[in-house]
């Protein structure tokens, strides 16, 4: 649950569209950078359980604690760029997921129109218009909030709209994994989308947007809600906790470390489609934590299940006042001269080095849908990963960590989806232009 991965480039702004001239190395604005340097997931048993990517945001939670109201409404997020927005971009407070199926005989002609459609009014959306169809005015008095728009596309997608000579080979379906109880009617899907946005109705709205837009062409086949914490809800921009109380994201990659674009985003060449270059792909988890079963253990138990101080997040064994970003000792002793760190503790089952260098950055929401029939909270995380490769990123860690994890006791992964994230739509085109017209 707790492994570092950044990225785009983009720049929140509350005046109208993100100044590109400060962009600093690899094309990530210095905002980007600062805004994502403690970016980290706790990966939990699965690649993670981690919830919230933590970012630290210190320009939209600085602006919401400090400046008057609408302050943090007036954040925008551009649309249009190399890649799409929602994947190296803070969490915002909300999140909105869904998936669609295409209705039988759309082809490729339908998807083209509807992506059109999509692309369209996201774009406005994002900057705080209206969209200029179907526009119920739920979010008329709202600016932007940070709004962004993210697709993917499922791997039945391609027989569907006639382009199965196109589906990546990253889109082989994921093996499954010890401990797995999916459920195939919230997971998968021909079309994915990721909306979030600082404002519920800001977030739902332009859900309830697409999917009027989608109308006859595909039907919304599962969708999920889910939450991080709020810009300027902590006094100062910290990592923020998941469900466990356990300080969540800590060691995510960063935009500033060398590689990261490499880790995150398609390149050109290889056995990547010259469609997906700059894109992405996406695994996506409904895992369910049982908070009954981990609430009963005391704090010290569940530190150990972590490898982690819950008080401040610093790694078992380091010094007092070390903090969350303290080197992790994977050697260090206790007193009675056993591990500091437990030999099934989720930061050493899911540390990059014991995994061959798999890395992917994850961004991930909680979600709290009430109780289930036995009394028992249906709550977790929304975990999504993007990386460049899943089968060398998401997949090997997972695999790990759903056999050796002491986390995994207390998780259940009930929903699953893997998606290919194409790049960003450049001025006057469209998303998947290059799947559908290259």
């Amino acid at each position: 649950m707790s492994t570092d991965h950044a990225s785009s480039g983009r720049k929140p702004t509350s005046h109208g569209p993100a100044d590109r001239a400060s962009a600093g190395p690899a094309g990530f604005t210095r905002r980007a950078l600062l805004g994502t340097a403690g970016a980290g997931l706790l990966v939990g048993a699965g690649a993670g359980v981690a919830g919230a990517v933590a970012y630290d945001r210190p320009d939209r939670s600085g602006r919401a604690a400090a400046g008057p109201g609408g302050a943090l409404g007036a954040a925008r997020v551009p649309f249009r760029g190399e890649h799409q927005a929602g994947i190296t971009d803070p969490p915002q407070a909300r999140v909105q997921l869904a998936a669609f199926d295409l209705a039988e005989g759309v082809g490729r002609d339908g998807l083209r129109t509807l992506l059109q459609r999509w692309t369209k009014a996201a774009d406005r959306l994002t900057a705080g218009e209206p969209s200029e169809e179907f526009d119920n005015q739920v979010a008329l008095d709202a600016g932007p909030c940070s709004l962004t728009v993210t697709v993917g596309f499922g791997a039945t997608l391609f027989d569907k709209a006639g382009l199965a000579d196109r589906r990546p080979p990253g889109l082989a379906p994921l093996p499954a994994f010890p401990g797995d109880a999916l459920d195939p009617a919230r997971g998968d899907g021909d079309l994915f989308v990721q909306i979030g946005a600082d404002d519920a109705l800001v977030a739902v709205h332009a859900l309830r947007v697409l999917q009027r837009l989608a109308a006859g062409t595909a039907a919304l086949r599962w969708q999920s809600a889910g939450f991080a914490r709020t810009p300027g809800a902590a006094a100062q921009p910290v990592t923020g906790r998941n469900l466990m109380g356990q300080i969540d994201g800590t060691n995510n990659p960063r935009p500033d470390e060398d590689g990261f674009a490499a880790k995150v985003f398609c390149a050109a060449g290889g056995d990547q489609p010259a469609w997906l270059t700059g894109g992405s792909y996406l695994v996506f988890r409904r895992i369910r934590m049982l908070l009954d079963n981990w609430e009963a253990l005391p704090v010290d138990r569940q530190e150990r299940v972590i490898g982690r101080r819950k008080s401040d997040g610093a790694p078992l064994g380091a010094p007092a006042g070390a903090g969350e970003r303290s080197p992790v000792d994977l050697a260090a002793q206790g007193p009675d001269g056993t591990l500091a760190i437990p030999a099934d503790a989720h930061i050493r089952v899911a540390a990059p080095a014991a995994n061959g260098g798999a890395a992917m950055l994850r961004r991930g929401f909680s979600y709290h849908d009430g109780l289930l029939p036995d009394g028992s909270p249906d709550a977790g995380l929304l975990f999504l990963a993007f990386q460049n490769d899943p089968g060398k990123g998401f997949t090997p860690v997972q695999r790990k960590l759903s056999r050796g994890d002491g986390l995994s006791r207390f998780l259940r992964h009930e929903a699953s989806g893997l998606y290919a994230l194409p790049p960003g739509a450049p001025p006057g085109g469209y998303l998947g232009r290059q799947l559908l017209e290259g």
